[in-house]
């Protein structure tokens, strides 16, 4: 490993000004894809968002990077921890793959890193997912990782013309680190 953010198939970078046009792409790939459906951005404020981004400092632990491809150099996804609560020891984290980008094993790689980074170098206790019910991909994702479900929240989310549950999923560090090393992939 030549860096605590490089594993075999991605590296965990800052955002750059000039990756706007990936998360532009990622944007319309959630829509396709029937995830929540938002009003259409200009390219103008891709453009601005990433500008912002590779400006700003992290908020705490509450940050969002970009996954890189390490054989191509290409921008496949992002990844992020928010809502983190340092106080209580949780937090939780999303990702999102490029639709040409997945089954590839890069949203698995790069959340192994950033739940590393959280539960080893930040002393987060527990890592919280909340997946929609019907997103069987992401739930087996999970679900590989070694998340437990937890819950369901019902009707807890209005998109595409009705109410979705959500699943909640959780990880506590003792259990990421009897399936996981904490110091390398």
């Amino acid at each position: 490993m030549t860096s605590f953010w490089t594993g075999k198939r991605v590296r965990l970078r800052g955002i750059e000004p000039d990756d706007w046009t990936a998360f532009m792409g990622f944007a319309a790939d959630e829509e396709r894809l029937g995830d929540l459906l938002q009003p259409p951005r200009s390219a103008e404020s891709y453009r601005a968002w990433t500008q912002e981004q590779a400006a700003t400092r992290s908020d705490g632990d509450c940050f969002q990077l970009a996954i890189e491809a390490v054989d191509t150099g290409e921008i496949v996804g992002a990844v992020g921890s928010h809502h983190a609560d340092p106080r209580a020891g949780w937090f939780e984290y999303g990702v999102t793959i490029g639709a040409a980008h997945r089954r590839k094993g890069y949203a698995a790689e790069a959340v192994v890193l950033l739940l590393r980074f959280m539960f080893a170098e930040r002393r987060y206790h527990k890592c919280q997912a909340r997946i929609f019910a019907d997103n069987e991909t992401s739930l087996a994702l999970q679900r590989r990782l070694g998340f437990i479900d937890e819950g369901r929240l019902r009707d807890q989310v209005f998109f595409a013309g009705r109410h979705h549950d959500l699943v909640m999923m959780g990880m506590l560090a003792s259990e990421f680190a009897q399936l996981h090393s904490l110091s390398e992939l």
